[in-house]
């Protein structure tokens, strides 16, 4: 305005208020207008800063073309289209239905036992804990804790999926409420970005896939956009602390040298990917890929990819390498990654088989009695320990048995399976039939917690998920013959008056209980345990990946493989 202003004043004839232009006046202010606009759009398309702003307008006329397109061939509405564009298959189990039930009355009753222990575990934390993030059963009280900065209601979140899954309906609906009207996301504490993701964002797009209610979605939005300046590093590699109210970010103090945990900013990739369909913003998929091109960019010790990485410079800070704790998870999501791409992420399959060579070659060991387990690797020496985090590792292998070699489908199957197994002996061999944080494999131990530190249990779900996805891909019935073990133990040794704890030793019937329910226990443990007594088609693993916390996603799908015919036709549509 002031640029028009000060040109049309030095016109004869034009007055201050720009009235009283003359005929070739007009014409030529309509020429200078013209070239004004002509001279942006140049820029925005031919400025070298500008090729991104290009690429994002021709794709988003593309997309917008196409959308019309699928529109009208469809009849669909520009509302349930939002689903249709993704062209992925989706299962909706109904509510209070038996879908998954299965047909052997003895399995369905075990499946009805672990819906009535999650009925039990939520009832109680709704009466003394609603709200908080976890419930104190002994002290029957909530707890809060550091790791969510001030946000609430982690067992709610954690819980919505298992919920509605078990087709427990006033239950779910007390939960949506509480989402609904007090699920505050203005915190300003320090949050672990990675628990905040895993539990609060992969909760809200499970609970959004399985339901279709926009409120779990649009709550997953906002929330992943408050994590974004995590990743305001010189390397993208985000830092494992953030307050989400200011965006400040920084490491954990007792981390190596200020550096970011493998574990933690490697799993990320199965939320952001989904946010960025949801939003409709490539910058949470442009995120986690940065990391990914970064990791494939540096050298990796004997193929290992070291637990502590600089988010400064973007090197290892030390050569400590665990499949459990510090590591886990980073694996986890680069087989789910590819699976999820409905088999197109040649990138992470690329990295996850790669990775999985180097883990046989340096950390995967034999036991004197015959016990396949997964060492750690401190540059170069073994420390012959397993941490029950570790246990999810069989099902892991198991599910990606399928596409690495063909010739090594079965070894990956037997691999798989045999590290199951030594899992299952460190439950076995303890007297609680629980096993314990960490077991070990010297000094004559087998499988055994040799330091009282590693001795409790504190109600984790990794050795019940193999069972599970074993189960899935072998349906020997050992596995769910060891689900059940696992159910008695924790009904006879962590079942108390009002909710479930976990215990401080798993070698003594002496129970000493640590006064926590923790919300991964509603998200995890129950929830494996029960699809561990249902059939195959209550949520397939050919439709839906589970992120680390147990909460479903969708598989990405260019198209559909069969129909399905979801229950509510109003808010979902038949593919």
């Amino acid at each position: 305005t002031q640029l028009f202003s000060m040109v049309f004043r030095k016109l004869p004839g034009v007055s201050a208020s720009g009235m009283g232009l003359r005929l070739s006046q007009k014409f030529v202010f309509l020429l200078f207008l013209s070239g004004l606009v002509t001279l942006c759009f140049g820029a925005l398309f031919f400025l070298p800063d500008s090729v991104r702003l290009k690429r994002i307008f021709l794709e988003s006329k593309t997309e917008s073309a196409s959308e019309k397109s699928t529109s009208s061939d469809h009849g669909a509405t520009s509302d349930t289209f939002s689903y249709k564009k993704f062209k992925r298959c989706l299962l909706r189990p109904p509510l209070g239905t038996d879908d998954g039930k299965p047909s052997d009355p003895k399995t369905n009753e075990r499946r009805e036992k672990v819906k009535e222990m999650m009925k039990f575990a939520w009832d109680n934390y709704k009466r003394y804990a609603w709200g908080k993030n976890e419930l104190q059963p002994l002290t029957r009280n909530g707890h809060i804790g550091n790791m969510f900065g001030g946000l609430r209601g982690a067992s709610i979140i954690d819980s919505l999926d298992t919920l509605y899954i078990m087709g427990l309906v006033e239950e779910y609906n007390d939960a949506k409420d509480w989402v609904q009207t007090s699920l505050d996301l203005n915190s300003n504490g320090e949050a672990s970005l990675f628990e905040v993701n895993i539990r609060y964002v992969g909760g809200l797009l499970s609970a959004y896939y399985l339901t279709g209610e926009e409120l779990f979605k649009n709550k997953a939005v906002e929330l992943g956009e408050k994590l974004l300046p995590a990743f305001n590093t010189p390397t993208g590699i985000p830092r494992g602390v953030i307050n989400l109210g200011s965006g400040t970010s920084w490491s954990w103090g007792w981390a190596s040298a200020g550096s970011s945990i493998l574990a933690e900013f490697g799993t990320l990739h199965l939320e952001f990917v989904h946010l960025t369909e949801l939003s409709g913003n490539p910058i949470y998929t442009e995120k986690v890929m940065n990391i990914r091109k970064l990791l494939n960019k540096i050298e990796k010790p004997h193929g290992l990819y070291p637990n502590f990485l600089s988010p400064v410079s973007g090197n290892w800070v030390q050569h400590h390498v665990s499949i459990g704790g510090l590591g886990d998870s980073f694996y986890e999501y680069l087989i789910k990654s590819y699976l999820m791409s409905d088999k197109t992420d040649d990138d992470a399959k690329k990295m996850y088989y790669s990775a999985l060579e180097a883990i046989e070659a340096n950390l995967v060991q034999k036991s004197p009695g015959g016990l396949t387990y997964m060492a750690e690797w401190r540059g170069g020496i073994l420390d012959h320990k397993m941490g029950h985090l570790a246990c999810f590792s069989g099902g892991m292998i198991g599910i990606g048995a399928d596409d690495g070699a063909p010739e090594k489908r079965q070894h990956y199957l037997d691999l798989a399976a045999e590290i199951t197994h030594t899992c299952h002996e460190s439950y076995t061999r303890s007297a609680t039939k629980l096993g314990p944080e960490a077991f070990r494999f010297d000094s004559g131990a087998e499988a055994t917690a040799t330091r009282l530190s590693d001795r409790y249990y504190i109600l984790r779900p990794e050795v019940i998920e193999s069972y599970m996805y074993m189960w899935r891909l072998t349906h020997d019935p050992k596995y769910r013959e060891w689900g059940w073990e696992a159910v008695q133990a924790l009904e006879e040794h962590c079942r108390v008056e009002s909710g479930f704890s976990g215990i401080r030793d798993v070698y003594t019937l002496t129970v000493s209980h640590d006064n926590m329910q923790q919300s991964f226990f509603l998200s995890e443990t129950l929830k494996y345990l029960y699809l561990l007594f249902s059939d195959d088609d209550l949520l397939p693993l050919e439709d839906w990946v589970f992120n680390t916390e147990a909460h479903p996603l969708p598989i990405v799908r260019k198209s559909c493989l069969k129909p399905v015919q979801f229950a509510d036709p109003n808010v979902w549509e038949e593919s």
